[in-house]
């Protein structure tokens, strides 16, 4: 099963902790008992409706001042695919933080809120994921519930992100929009029905279809982790991960810096 690193952005408030955090809902990757805490917390914040976005609020400053600071890892999976988000924050101090997150990552998802009118950090980061290559960039035009679902308002902030990425350089096939309400999800893991006039796919349906770079295609390269002596000295073998490439039995390897050569004699796992 392959696995897709994913960066979020977006200015302030946009719903970016909110978007993943139904996410991990939908999905069912969140443990009963951090469910239970954030339903508490959600409770004593006086909130009539459990606020998914503490899932990703991981600092303690961040839960007091309900905003995110550093970068929060996030992990999830489906029946057909692994994902890492890093969840980056909006506010224009932590910029080089949002960088940070989107710098090991292959998909940006970019939080848009169709309340507002666009702002410079949402054009910054869309900036960033350009100048990093991204081999996607999704943006979620968040908060549809605010604006009566308008396909109105949806086209024309579509339209204008559009006219930005185009005058950064940025193609804009490699950017997906998407109508979404992270509070209510819609148009995240299922098709919105108060947005019938939308015929594109969900966010997750996104994730899951989006092609990952293939590494085994690469040149093998297994770094070693450590040596492993067993059976009284009589085994020895080499722990570690292999970055890219694949490996069978008999295959002639290169150790590096040395430049040894020697065969592989057996792949085991541990079981």
């Amino acid at each position: 099963m392959d696995v897709l690193k994913i960066a979020t952005a977006g200015s302030v408030d946009d719903g970016k902790s909110s978007l993943i955090g139904r996410l991990l809902y939908e999905t069912e990757s969140i443990p009963t008992d951090k469910f239970i805490a954030i339903e508490q917390a959600s409770k004593r914040r006086g909130l009539d409706f459990t606020d998914l976005s503490l899932l990703t609020d991981g600092l303690i400053a961040e839960r007091e001042q309900g905003i995110t600071i550093d970068v929060a890892h996030i992990y999830f999976s489906t029946p057909t695919r692994r994902f890492i988000i890093a969840d980056s924050p909006g506010h224009v101090e932590y910029t080089r933080n949002m960088i940070t997150g989107a710098s090991g990552a292959t998909v940006s998802v970019i939080l848009v809120d169709a309340s507002r009118t666009i702002t410079e950090q949402t054009k910054r980061h869309l900036y960033l994921s350009t100048l990093l290559r991204m081999q996607k960039i999704i943006v979620c035009v968040n908060k549809m519930d605010l604006v009566d679902w308008s396909e109105e308002r949806f086209l024309s902030l579509e339209e204008s992100l559009k006219l930005y990425l185009t005058s950064i350089g940025h193609q804009s096939s490699g950017t997906q929009f998407i109508p979404v309400s992270s509070l209510l999800g819609e148009n995240v893991s299922s098709r919105s029905g108060a947005m019938d006039w939308y015929n594109g796919p969900t966010l997750l349906e996104v994730l899951e279809e989006l092609p990952t770079k293939e590494n085994r295609i690469r040149p093998l390269r297994f770094q070693v982790q450590q040596v492993l002596r067993a059976n009284n000295n009589t085994f020895r073998g080499y722990a570690g991960k292999v970055k890219s490439g694949k490996i069978t039995v008999g295959d002639a390897i290169q150790i590096h810096p040395s430049g040894k050569q020697s065969t592989i004699k057996s792949i085991q796992k541990h079981k």
